[in-house]
């Protein structure tokens, strides 16, 4: 688990490992990861692969930190605050961070722009129609994310194709395709600083010209007497276009792709797709599972299923092992679009950092997958290229075919 080899595995091709991992050694030791952006100054990091245990550090915040980093790797400590904002924070600098943004997330808020993200899924629709065959990924799975979080933000359109980039540089500088000659630490930068310079720059903006939308939410809002600082906005803003981005996005592609494997599930959804979709959706995130890894610092010593930790070690939790865990889902490598009930860990092991934006993840997915579904009836996609990460599982590119 500790070279890029294995990171650019298929993830069913991982599972063999994690599957082993899960049975004879839930909490175990490996090697720093190979590639890391800094020289790690630790003999290796503890890797946790079963749904209990996962879940068991999520909500332990006291004790398993997210202050310190959530990534497997070193970097830069200024670097990692501007691209992890309040994912890299413990109560109560999270919480009041949380709550600053909170209000742009509630079902009321998502409820509002809902028509908003079902135009925009029909427009793609109506394009991949006009087009034909192509490459889904680019066509289809990657254009309502972020549509939605930049149409949130307010973000001008001559700025949307450059923070695209950027977001999804933020997440492939470990791929050698994707970094394109550059060396891991230079391409993450640029990408950071472009996202917290669209920003930061929006922000001050707004603060002249307010509208109705997020940003200016932002800028305005005030808990206990204060408000969100550049920085903060700036950080929030790298955090959103990341998150909102790869998440949806990916398990787009991957829902498309086991909806085409399993011709069954695909033609249950169908026959009543309002009354199956709601539960159909927590199926999508638990079989695509996006956000692959999750790192925590132990912050006394402790003990987990059975093994002695140290303050001071790297916790790494493996959300995409444990939401195959045999001990918690009946047959998990099958994709059920009825699987009830589905404690998944995709939008994390709960606790203080449960995805706040899971609401609206599913909204995109429910008005997405209902216009290619009953719009394009015999959409096919093949065999998908898969982006170098441990920590999303991403998606490059995916053929997708139908009759027109």
């Amino acid at each position: 688990m500790a070279t890029l080899e294995f990171w650019g595995r298929t993830a069913e091709e991982r599972e063999t490992t994690f599957k082993e991992l899960r049975d004879e050694r839930p909490v175990s030791w490996h090697p720093p990861l190979e590639g890391n952006l800094l020289p790690l100054e630790k003999d290796g990091i503890w890797i946790v692969v079963r749904h209990a245990d996962v879940v068991s550090v999520s909500k332990d915040w006291e004790t398993f930190s997210s202050a310190q980093g959530v990534t497997m790797e070193e970097m830069p400590e200024d670097m990692a605050a501007a691209a992890s904002s309040f994912l890299g924070m413990d109560p109560p600098r999270h919480t009041r961070l949380r709550r600053l943004v909170s209000s742009a997330f509630t079902p009321k808020q998502v409820k509002k722009i809902d028509d908003q993200i079902n135009n925009q899924a029909r427009r793609i629709v109506d394009d991949l129609l006009d087009v034909g065959d192509c490459d889904f990924v680019a066509q289809v799975s990657k254009r309502l994310p972020m549509w939605t979080i930049f149409e949130m933000l307010g973000v001008p359109q001559e700025l949307r194709e450059e923070g695209y980039r950027a977001a999804d540089g933020m997440v492939a500088y470990l791929d050698e395709d994707a970094a394109a000659g550059q060396d891991a630490l230079t391409f993450q930068m640029n990408a950071l600083m472009t996202l917290l310079n669209i920003g930061v720059e929006l922000a001050e903006e707004r603060r002249a010209r307010p509208t109705s939308d997020l940003m200016t939410n932002l800028v305005q809002a005030e808990v206990d007497g204060e408000r969100l600082t550049d920085e903060e906005i700036g950080a929030f803003f790298v955090l959103l276009s990341v998150a909102g981005n790869d998440t949806t996005r990916n398990t787009t592609s991957l829902t498309m792709k086991a909806l085409c494997d399993f011709p069954d599930q695909r033609k249950l959804l169908l026959e009543d797709y309002d009354g199956r979709i709601t539960t159909a959706i927590e199926e999508f995130v638990r079989w695509a599972t996006p956000v692959q890894t999750f790192r925590r610092t132990v912050t006394r010593d402790t003990e987990l299923n059975g093994q002695k930790l140290h303050g001071g070690d790297w916790v790494v939790t493996v959300f995409a092992s444990a939401n195959r865990d045999e001990r918690v889902f009946d047959d998990p490598h099958a994709f059920n679009i009825l699987r009830s009930p589905n404690p998944h860990v995709a939008f994390g092991g709960g606790g203080p950092h449960y995805c706040l934006g899971n609401m609206l993840a599913k909204t995109q997915l429910r008005h997405l997958f209902k216009e290619l579904l009953f719009r394009v009836k015999d959409i096919e996609v093949g065999a998908p290229t898969y982006l170098t990460s441990h920590f999303i599982r991403g998606v490059r590119a995916m053929p997708c075919t139908f009759t027109r």
